[in-house]
């Protein structure tokens, strides 16, 4: 439990999605889709690594990820209402 806590899986969260992102860096749209079915097996360790450490995380902070989950889209329909921001890259504030 040492390095369990919050700040240290938040912390690795971030590393290994850096990781994940790394896969892909400097890749055109094109390449980038080339790359995910070429190297799928990395990808699929990196999300490996990021889920752990992020169900570890939500485990330790006693938080149900799937209530968090629902309870964010449910926000996000609100903030984000499909009439107004469909096919939108703006921001809530300027919808």
């Amino acid at each position: 439990m040492q390095f369990h806590n919050p700040k240290d899986m938040a912390i690795a969260i971030s590393i290994e999605a850096a990781e994940l992102l790394e896969i892909f860096l400097w890749k055109t749209p094109a390449e980038a889709e080339q790359t995910a079915r070429d190297k799928r097996e990395h990808i699929e360790e990196e999300l490996a690594d990021i889920s752990a450490f992020l169900f570890e995380l939500a485990d330790n902070l006693d938080i149900d990820l799937v209530k968090a989950i629902e309870s964010k889209l449910e926000k996000n329909a609100q903030k984000y209402p499909v009439d107004k921001a469909k096919g939108k890259h703006t921001k809530y504030t300027d919808l």
